[in-house]
């Protein structure tokens, strides 16, 4: 059987407005700050244990910094790394101490520009007095603060052929195709792919202009869709502009609601219901290009075509 991944770790982003993206992140989305170091803060929802899920890092252009994968044991992250490295995409050993709370771990780029980071051990510190939960099966409190999503749910980044990313995705670290748009031509569009339960951990879309290293949105996930619009409230009472007003996808069932970090222009999603997916002999579920939109958006605002081509990251 072939060794996969484990699960989505964590996401670090890069912004030119640290403060302000701390504001957003922090204040209005309701993360939890778990450490600041350097020009480096980290961040986790109330029901993760492990160190981070996210790090803001003041930088001049906003972009991804790296996507991080772990492992489901320890020595699968030198699995790994022989399999990238003989599959020339020359990785590196990560310097002690370079992150906060991580153990052993490598990056390596894709053949696309996106760096990614696998690693097994990190720290799983116990949340602050005040802010800790009496439930012994969440690190902090619930709706202490903010919007309070649960925790990170997947990342969506956009590439020049989706479908050679996605087999790449495949070959190299187990993940499993579930639902995709192939246009009228043959073209793989869009490819939403899990190495979890989850109907996706990372979502593949193409870029029309060839971009490297484009980011289109993370998302973080909410119990219900009350908490959506919950979400739409807290973000206007803030003054936050919606970029996709609450909906629900056709592809992943899942209610969503997007809205801009203003301090780094990189679009965030929050996520709630979805499915999940047991069946070992799952076949990926075809949308057509004439069933795109609804895809997208089964119901709620009209989707933009600028919603797909939007992405963040260097030109």
């Amino acid at each position: 059987m072939q060794t996969k991944l484990a699960k989505l770790g964590h996401v670090a982003l890069v912004t030119p407005n640290l403060e302000k993206s701390h504001w957003f992140f922090h204040d209005v989305v309701g993360l939890n700050e778990q450490k600041r170091e350097g020009n480096k803060i980290y961040y986790r929802a109330w029901a993760e244990f492990e160190h981070h899920s996210l790090i803001l890092i003041e930088g001049d252009v906003a972009m991804l910094d790296h996507i991080a994968w772990k492992t489901h044991e320890p020595e699968d992250v030198d699995y790994f790394y022989d399999k990238v490295k003989n599959a020339g995409l020359n990785p590196a050993w990560v310097p002690e101490g370079e992150e906060a709370g991580l153990g052993k771990a490598f990056r390596f780029d894709l053949p696309t520009g996106q760096t990614y980071e696998i690693y097994y051990e990190m720290e799983r510190p116990l949340a602050p007095e005040g802010q800790r939960s009496r439930l012994k099966n969440q690190a902090y409190r619930a709706w202490d603060h903010g919007i309070s999503p649960r925790c990170i749910d997947h990342v969506n980044f956009n590439v020049g052929n989706p479908r050679e990313c996605m087999e790449l995705h495949e070959e190299l670290f187990g993940f499993k195709n579930r639902e995709y748009i192939q246009l009228d031509n043959g073209f793989g569009m869009a490819y939403w792919t899990s190495v979890t339960t989850l109907v996706h951990d990372l979502a593949i879309m193409f870029d029309e202009a060839g971009r490297q290293n484009r980011l289109h949105h993370i998302a973080f996930y909410l119990d219900n869709f009350q908490d959506v619009a919950r979400a739409a409230d807290i973000y206007r009472e803030n003054g936050i502009e919606l970029s996709l007003a609450p909906g629900k996808h056709g592809i992943s069932q899942a209610g969503f609601i997007y809205a801009i970090d203003p301090g780094s222009g990189i679009r965030l999603e929050l996520f709630s219901g979805g499915y999940h997916i047991y069946d070992p002999d799952w076949k990926p579920v075809l949308w057509r290009e004439s069933e795109l939109a609804e895809g997208i958006i089964w119901w709620g605002p009209e989707l933009s075509p600028d919603f797909l081509a939007n992405s963040i990251g260097p030109e």
